[in-house]
């Protein structure tokens, strides 16, 4: 086990040291640990955070098909088992819900979080998500402000239609099963011309799955450290677990993600004088995807002949197919290109800024356990042992550090519970 002293904190081993190794990160700005409450009323679970701040984010609970779909009923704090035990004293527990009209979530509503520091949007702005967990099941979501809409009717038309409100947030995998993925969209809506947004990256290590009653040792040695970040100078988002965040590429993306292989092409044919064979004269500019391509960091020779040649130019966030033709006077002209790899972790985002919404409605809650989605799957199942959020994207070093908190001794927590 990793002690707190290589990190130069107080050997004890208390949830106070614990915390403290996240509140004295650089850019907190929320950190539930499911042990500190409010002292009256129902003792919803409180964030801590920075000397000074106006809120600590108090913590309700709720069923998104209820409020959306209007069909089964509320949530209440009963429906999060509490194990007693985890990184810093407690865990909720997701359940594997088998009523399809029951989705809880733990959420802050947007009237409490508009224009507050958890509220990361606009431009100029950097953002980390951390979240101790133990996986169960399912790749959704784990953290964030990821309203996803009520409008696509994938399970049944949604009595309340609202459009996305996304903006940042952490998931167990989605198109790549229990990585740490990280999302982040400028519009809050669909990239590429694609139902969903598709900016994410997905850390190349993957957490396993462990049974959520396992015995108190299999779960104790079980805690795993997804992590986020998106910096906004390097426009790099990336996906961590445990501490690293191994790289990861998605081959053949022609097949594999046919929107983002015409994006990265719509851009490429826009530019070329004239309306090109296949360029989509209304495709939205600001849709294209097209990471810098200035100085290959590697060229493969694929195949040559005695008139062609193929290459693969590999570059930070791709990976480029080039058709050579050899002239009469001995020379290689370039007479194609096209996209055969991305890079999925670090994902290359190609905006300024984070989605931005006005206080009137357009901006979804933050979420933990769930996201409101039209597709209403029961998504991450398992322990979540603590959430933090920072305004900044933070360095290896300070991740290893936040990493660390999973291998220590799980603790108990004795905590005053819900009236």
């Amino acid at each position: 086990m990793v002690g707190l002293v290589a990190f130069g904190l107080n050997a004890a081993d208390s949830n106070a040291n614990r915390v403290a190794v996240v509140t004295q990160t650089d850019g907190l700005v929320a950190f539930w640990d499911f042990v500190k409450r409010e002292p009256d009323g129902v003792h919803r679970f409180n964030a801590h955070v920075p000397e000074g701040a106006k809120t600590d984010y108090p913590l309700d609970a709720a069923n998104y098909i209820k409020d959306y779909w209007c069909a089964s009923r509320g949530a209440t704090y009963a429906d999060f088992p509490l194990l007693g035990r985890g990184p810093f004293g407690n865990a909720i527990r997701i359940l594997k819900e088998t009523d399809l009209d029951f989705r809880p979530f733990l959420f802050v509503p947007r009237s409490r979080l508009h224009d507050t520091p958890l509220d990361i949007k606009g431009t100029g702005k950097s953002v980390r998500v951390v979240v101790w967990a133990i996986r169960e099941s399912g790749n959704h979501a784990l953290a964030g402000i990821w309203h996803e809409g009520t409008d696509l009717n994938h399970a049944g038309a949604a009595k309340v239609v609202a459009r996305g409100q996304r903006q940042y947030a952490l998931f167990a995998g989605l198109n790549k099963e229990g990585s740490a993925c990280g999302h982040v969209s400028e519009n809050g809506a669909k990239s590429f011309g694609h139902i969903y947004a598709m900016h994410k990256s997905n850390s190349g290590d993957v957490s396993p799955t462990v049974p959520a009653n396992a015995p108190a040792e299999m779960l104790d040695a079980s805690w795993q450290c997804f992590a986020m970040t998106y910096n906004h100078e390097t426009h790099e988002l990336t996906g961590w677990l445990n501490g690293q965040n191994t790289g990861r590429w998605q081959e053949n993306v022609q097949k594999a993600i046919p929107v983002i292989h015409n994006a990265w092409r719509q851009g490429h044919l826009h530019r070329k004088p004239g309306l090109q064979p296949g360029e989509e004269p209304n495709f939205p500019a600001d849709q294209f995807y097209n990471p810098p391509e200035e100085k290959p960091v590697s060229v493969k020779v694929l195949s040559e002949t005695a008139g062609e040649r193929v290459e693969l130019e590999e570059f930070r966030y791709t990976r480029v197919k080039v058709t050579q033709r050899k002239a009469a006077d001995g020379t290689w002209t370039p007479t194609s290109r096209d996209l055969a790899d991305v890079r999925l972790n670090p994902w290359w985002y190609p905006h300024d800024h984070l989605y931005t919404p006005a206080n009137d409605g357009t901006g979804g809650p933050f979420t933990i356990g769930r996201v409101i989605h039209s597709s209403r799957s029961v998504g991450f199942t398992g322990w979540i042992g603590g959430v933090a959020v920072f305004s900044r994207s933070l360095n290896a070093e300070e991740m290893a550090k936040l990493s660390a908190v999973r291998s220590f001794v799980p603790i108990e927590v004795p905590a005053s519970k819900p009236d």
